[in-house]
């Protein structure tokens, strides 16, 4: 896993990471469903992020040090970690056994306008008619997709509605504000000390919940579903969306977020035998034509390059 030179965000691999990191992300709940057959879900937490903790920390020990230069980014390091990973995961899953499926998926739409508009607001990004346009584009696509008329926010589902809201919200913080340190420590280093800290908290509540399985009972198929959730849709996916989010503009790694339910649909249709809706194409067409708007950038002109530059 070597970083590449920031100025990479010039070419289409920041893009393309990010396609693969959807489609590890949009494959969480196929793996998931599985999982939690067996395990809790808190457990499950745990599995992903102390796996992921191990496997950084010694990826990033035989490439160097994990010293930061300085004592108050270790601060940093651990806010990021409480809004990417810690809350990020806890309210995740609370707030699913709370509610519905499809308003969980609904809600996420809100992770891409919380970080365009946190990220605007501390400078990170800049508020542009294209990037408003596209997300509400791609929004309309994920909602369209979704069916709303399958949503139920009734007082049964207000306070996992409440959770995954606040889910949202972390997230997005977190895309938002971690760009500049990211992008100077690289990927490896910063996703590192995130999934370090998340494990002081995730890894004794998932312990915890774990102690009410009998181990001895547990299949293989279920190892093996919680070993593909720890390595691709946690240790890959975090590693390439945070090597992206070094590379390109918080509100294009934020959008992106829109294909997860587009992947997740084409998942359970091959791998669940789920129904095929025609409403897919149209909102397939919406997604990425909301994606292409906010990625797209814009023609310089002329008097606007710079010709210093070897």
């Amino acid at each position: 896993m070597k970083d590449l030179p920031i100025d990479s965000n010039n070419s289409f691999a920041p893009h393309i990471a990010l396609l693969v990191v959807q489609l590890m992300f949009g494959s969480a709940p196929v793996l998931g469903k599985a999982a939690l057959q067996t395990f809790p879900s808190y457990a499950i937490v745990g599995f992903r992020v102390g796996g992921a903790a191990l496997a950084f920390y010694f990826l990033q020990r035989f490439r160097g040090n994990l010293q930061l230069d300085k004592k108050i980014h270790y601060l940093y390091f651990v806010i990021f970690s409480c809004f990417g990973v810690i809350f990020n995961q806890l309210l995740f899953f609370k707030g699913l056994s709370l509610t519905t499926a499809t308003n969980t998926s609904l809600l996420a739409v809100m992770i891409p306008v919380f970080a365009f508009l946190i990220s605007a607001l501390i400078g990170n990004d800049k508020i542009t008619w294209r990037k408003v346009l596209g997300i509400i584009i791609a929004a309309c696509g994920v909602i369209y997709l979704i069916n709303p008329r399958g949503a139920s926010f009734s007082s049964a589902t207000t306070q996992g509605d409440i959770l995954i809201i606040l889910n949202s919200f972390s997230y997005a913080i977190y895309v938002a504000v971690s760009k500049k340190l990211v992008s100077y420590y690289g990927a490896l280093k910063s996703i590192a000390w995130l999934f370090l800290f998340a494990a002081v908290i995730n890894v004794p509540v998932g312990l915890y919940s774990l102690s009410l399985v009998n181990l001895s009972e547990v299949s293989l198929s279920a190892w093996l579903a919680v070993g593909a959730i720890v390595l691709f849709p946690t240790i890959l996916a975090y590693y390439w969306n945070t090597w992206a989010l070094a590379r390109v503009e918080p509100s294009i790694v934020a959008v992106y977020i829109y294909l997860q339910p587009l992947i997740g649909t084409f998942l359970a249709i091959f791998l669940l035998g789920e129904e095929w809706k025609p409403r897919i194409f149209l909102a397939m067409a919406l997604i990425f034509a909301g994606v292409y708007l906010v990625t797209r950038k814009r023609k310089l002109n002329i008097a606007e390059i710079d010709f210093s530059a070897n």
